[in-house]
């Protein structure tokens, strides 16, 4: 049986697992959001970072890329790395992916994909909504053992960039960072 596995933020540059092939779509229904935080990879407990993660949106779609594992063995590797990797990512789904906007049938159905959810009795990572300012400062800012958070704000907006998909909360957040950063080096 294959497994199919999307990835809307670092996954997109940074799988991390092997895989047989690979499919630029999107799933209908969500969006990308800034709301989750990272106290493991791109943050820490005293000053989290801000991830990516995915909350419902009616009419909306979020692009990305699902990464098709045919072996066991593959799928059983891939599958122990994500659960670590993913581990404050406490909603598992699986969802239709689309691969044409027009298209009324998607091109792969039930694909894992891992979900930060907004309830914090079982997600206490989750941040929530906040103004781009805001979120853009907290991201300049933090920086956790898998590098600053601002690396992973650049690289997931140049991966959309390279994939040809537009998101505006991605580019409106690393827009105001970039503002940030450029205040920082025109006072020091």
């Amino acid at each position: 049986m294959v497994m199919w596995v999307f990835g809307y933020g670092s996954l997109i540059w940074k799988p991390g697992f092997n895989y047989d092939d690979r499919l630029v779509g999107f799933i209908k229904g969500y969006r990308r959001v800034f709301y989750q935080g990272s106290t493991d990879h791109r943050g820490t407990p005293e000053f989290p970072g801000r991830t990516a993660t995915l909350e419902p949106a009616e009419g909306e779609v979020c692009w990305g890329i699902a990464y098709k594992i045919m072996k066991k063995e593959d799928q059983e590797v891939a599958l122990t790395y994500l659960e670590v990797r993913e581990k404050q990512y406490d909603k598992k789904a699986y969802v239709d992916l689309f691969t044409e906007p027009a298209a009324s049938e998607p091109a792969v159905s039930g694909v894992l994909v891992y979900i930060g959810s907004p309830d914090k009795k079982v997600n206490e990572n989750y941040l929530g909504p906040a103004s781009v300012e805001e979120i853009a400062s907290q991201i300049v800012r933090a920086k956790g053992p898998s590098g600053p958070n601002r690396d992973y704000l650049f690289q997931l907006e140049k991966a959309l960039s390279l994939l040809g998909c537009e998101d505006k909360h991605v580019s409106d957040i690393a827009k105001e960072a970039r503002r940030i950063l450029s205040e920082e080096v025109t006072i020091s």
